[in-house]
Order: structure tokens, then sequence, then C-alpha cells
């Protein structure tokens, strides 16, 4: 078994016949580079044909004018990739496809906690042969199992009132077997885009459409800022279960495909890895960071109501909504202390340990005059490792701090992310079988905060989110599928501990439709 990708950036566009989408998805996907910084890959159809090029890097570091130029076609999905513990294969990267039925491709967010399972009906049941060891390729196998048991009538070309019932069956039955977290776009060759997500609604999507005297073009996206930010407006993000059908000539269907749906967004999302100026299931998340700030701040004044502190410095990037407010709300200066190098990337998820340290000291560089003499509170959006937040804590008292406060927006991350957030073994975090006192002796701060659960998640929602119980399970270790297993739990642990954690080059296996491997 293998963890599929972890949280991925996804787009999907239908534009209008005669037209090229290849530059409003890549467009898409460096709106959501943040999501994926390991792999990316953009698909088109075109002619009946789908046309492909993916690699390892960054979004303008693979897609060079030879690429885009073949990528033709009025549809296309597009995807930006993290890795999750293992490897960093080139072969993993996507869009996925398979030949049959029709053509089928596919971009997927998330992880599958029964992959393994789904793995050995693939190939004992129907004879399915997997090439990597990704869950978004089973995830896609198994889509293409199910969409040849129905395909008996797949009429959607020309009047939009045709029977569409084969796609929306094929969702049904595989949202009845698969687990876990999973938002998909998928296109299914000279039909139309596909997309859908899981019962759960834990990873998010959202579509929107743009009109005009030509015609109306329509995205899907793993946030809304991909749709606002190339000029869509938004319609709604797709509900827990929902799968939606966009036929070539433009025409949108939708269609609840599970029995039982609920709406538990991973609260991660709003903590850390969605862009501030994005809004998830009706939630602004700049909105939630203040919120977490606000509420956080005023915890700090009931327990310590004298406190010293002289100024709120945030760690960049994602801890500085959060700090902003707690300094309004503590009515102390909001100072910027740490410059960070924007081209090294984010450390929680790099292998071993050494590795990690020497980047946070690549990564940030103090302005001295912002510590030098001052009590200072650092605020960072979570501790996962403690590894960052040690470090900048003795970087802080190496510029002259002469106290070093920490609080952190979110609660101690306790237990494994299973739906999509590459997280260290739980022998690796810091709060594991630790105290917060024994966490503060550890990281070496003067006073540590850490909001509470309660206070998260209070912060987090909003009136449009009265019927959300959020996933946080990385929090209280309750996992919303149900199906989370110890075994399950031991074997996530082996993979995700540093010494598991490897990385190759394959060239010779990457794919790419027009043998552009440079």
């Amino acid at each position: 078994m293998k963890c599929g990708d972890t949280v991925c950036g996804i787009v999907g566009v239908v534009g209008r016949k005669g037209s090229h989408v290849n530059q409003l998805i890549y467009d898409g996907l460096t709106v959501l580079q943040h999501r994926g910084q390991d792999a990316a890959g953009i698909m088109t159809e075109f002619e009946g044909q789908f046309r492909l090029r993916k690699s390892n890097g960054l979004v303008p570091n693979i897609f060079y004018t030879r690429h885009m130029q073949r990528l033709q076609g009025h549809i296309g999905i597009g995807h930006v990739r993290y890795p999750t513990a293992g490897t960093s294969s080139k072969a993993e990267s996507q869009p996925f496809f398979v030949n049959s039925p029709y053509g089928l491709s596919i971009a997927h967010n998330g992880n599958l906690t029964n992959a393994a399972e789904l793995r050995k009906i693939l190939r004992d049941k129907y004879f399915r042969h997997m090439n990597t060891k990704s869950d978004s390729e089973i995830l896609l196998n198994i889509l293409a199992v199910e969409l040849t048991k129905y395909s008996s009538d797949l009429s959607i070309e020309g009047d939009p009132h045709l029977d569409i019932e084969t796609v929306f069956n094929a969702i049904s039955a595989l949202n009845k077997y698969v687990k876990g977290g999973y938002a998909c776009v998928s296109m299914i060759s000279e039909y139309g885009l596909l997309a859908f997500r899981d019962p759960n609604g834990i990873r998010p999507l959202i579509f929107g459409k743009r009109e005009s005297e030509e015609g109306t073009e329509w995205i899907v996206g793993s946030e809304s800022v991909a749709i606002t930010a190339l000029g869509f407006e938004v319609e709604r993000d797709l509900e827990p279960g929902e799968a939606i059908f966009i036929s070539s000539s433009g025409h949108l269907f939708s269609r609840i495909c599970a029995e039982k749906t609920s709406r538990n967004p991973c609260i991660f999302e709003y903590v850390y890895f969605a862009r501030p100026d994005s809004v998830i299931d009706g939630i602004s998340v700049y909105e939630a960071r203040l919120n977490q700030g606000k509420i956080l701040a005023q915890r700090i004044v009931e327990d310590w109501p004298d406190h010293d502190i002289d100024a709120v410095i945030p760690i960049p990037d994602s801890g500085r909504i959060a700090a902003l407010q707690m300094a309004n709300s503590l009515g102390v200066p909001y100072r910027e202390g740490f410059v960070k190098n924007r081209y090294v990337g984010r450390t929680f998820i790099m292998p071993g340990q050494e590795l990690r340290e020497k980047s946070v000291r690549r990564k940030l560089n103090t302005i001295v005059n912002e510590f030098k003499g001052k009590n200072v509170l650092l605020v960072d959006d979570s501790i996962v490792r403690g590894t960052t937040s040690k470090q900048i804590i003795e970087m802080a008292r190496e510029s002259g701090a002469s106290k070093v406060y920490f609080a952190s927006a979110a609660p101690p991350v306790r237990f494994p992310n299973v739906y999509g957030i590459d997280m260290p073994a739980t022998s690796e975090f810091v709060a594991n079988g630790r105290t917060i006192e024994e966490i503060n002796n550890h990281i070496k701060s003067d006073k540590l905060f850490y909001q509470t659960l309660e206070d998260l998640q209070m912060s987090t929602h909003n009136a449009n989110s009265s019927d959300i119980v959020f996933d946080s399970s990385c929090f209280n270790g309750e996992y919303v599928t149900g199906d989370v297993s110890e075994e399950y739990l031991a074997r996530l642990h082996e993979q995700r501990n540093d010494g598991a954690k490897i990385s190759f080059d394959d060239d010779d296996q990457i794919l790419d439709i027009h043998n552009d491997s440079n």
C-alpha cells in the first residue's frame, strides 16, 4: 500500500469549440502552485487524441513554447503535485490516462484510504495493470471499470436533455467502495469534462463560468482563486458526493452521486494550505485566519493579562494574517522580523532532519533591529515537527531578543492526516507524547501558546457553514470516513518516517505522449 498524492492542485477547462485552453490551464496551475511544487502536468484533447506534457518541477520550468503549441484543444485538465512519503517519481506525475473506455484521463487531489484493497480488486477481478504506486492511477482504473459497466448508451453530445445516466451511475458505483478524500477532474474523449468530489467533501473543488458573445466557457479548480484570477465568475462549490459533467458543446449536468453525504472539509486548508484570497465551502480563508488570531489573542490576555510582549512577529508567509490580528487584539505593534527566501520550498515535507534544519536557515533571515532588546511573540500557522520553530526561536535569540514567546494558530498536531496531506510519521510530531510545557521546553521558547481545537473550529465557522463538521483528524484523531484502522496507521507510519523517504530520478519511465523529455 502507498498513500497517494497529497494536497495537490487541479484545474479543468471547457472552452468554446475552436479555441485552445492550454494557456488558461497553465495560468490556473501557476495560481495553484502553492498546492504542489514537485511536479505538474497538462493534458488536452484535440481531434480525438489526448495531448500530454508532465514532468517534475515548477510550472514555468516544465512548459516551454514547443509544449504549449502541441497542447491544442478546447478541453483540458491540469495538475500540480506534492509527493507523498516514498518517491518523487516523474512517472507518478499527473494527469494519468487509459485508452479504454473511450479514452479516459484524470487529475486527482487527495488520498484513498483503501488503496491496497482497490489495487487487489483491480488486479484479481478486472485484470488491470498499474504502472505506478499512485492511488490516483487506482482511482482512474476504478472509474474506467465502472464506466465500462454502464456504457450501453453514452449519449451526451447535442441535445442537453439526452441521457447521461452512464456517467452518473459510474460515479455512484465508484463512491460506494472507494474510501478517503478525493476531488477529481477527468476527460472522457470526444464527450467532455467530468468533475467529482468525495461524499464527505474533504478536499475542495469549485467551478465557475465565463459568458461572452462567442459562448460559455467553464472552469473547475481546487480553489476559488483559480477561477477568479482567470476572469471567470464562481458558480459554487461542488457538494460532497456530487459529480458534474460539462459536454464538449458546453452543456452542464450535475447530480449527487452518493447515498449518504456530509460536509467535512479539511480544517488544515484554512490553517495553512489554501491561499488566503480563496473561499472554500463558503468560508473565506482570510477571514478564518483573522479570526484564528483574534481568538488566540483573547485567550492569551485571559491567561496573562499583564503580558510584557513588545511586538508580534509572524513566521512568513502563512503566519502573517493571524499575527496581524493578534497584534491588533493584544494592542502591541505588528512587526516584520523575518525575510523569506521564496526560492526554498516548504520544509515540513523535506526528508531528513539535517536537510530540514539547513533549509530553515536558508529560507529565513532576520531583521536584527526588530528583535534586539525586545520581548517578541512569534506567530506561526501550526507546529508539526518543531524543527522550524526551534530554529526560528534560536535565530530570534541570536538577533538579540530578550524573550521569545511562540504562538501556534492551530492546536498541537498529534495524529497523521490520511486524506491527502503528507505529514511526517506520528513519532516525529513534536507534540507526540509531550505536554504543551514539554513542547515549550523542547523548542526553547519562553512561553508557548496553542489554539484549542474548539476555538479553531469556532473561529473558522461562519454564517454559511452551520452544517459543516470539519475534518480535524490531525488534531483529534477522529477520521470522518470511519475506516481508518490501527493497522492502516501503522503502515502509514512505516512509509512516512525519515528512514523510509527516498527520492529517485526515473527519466526512462516518464510518460510523455510526444516524447518531449527535455
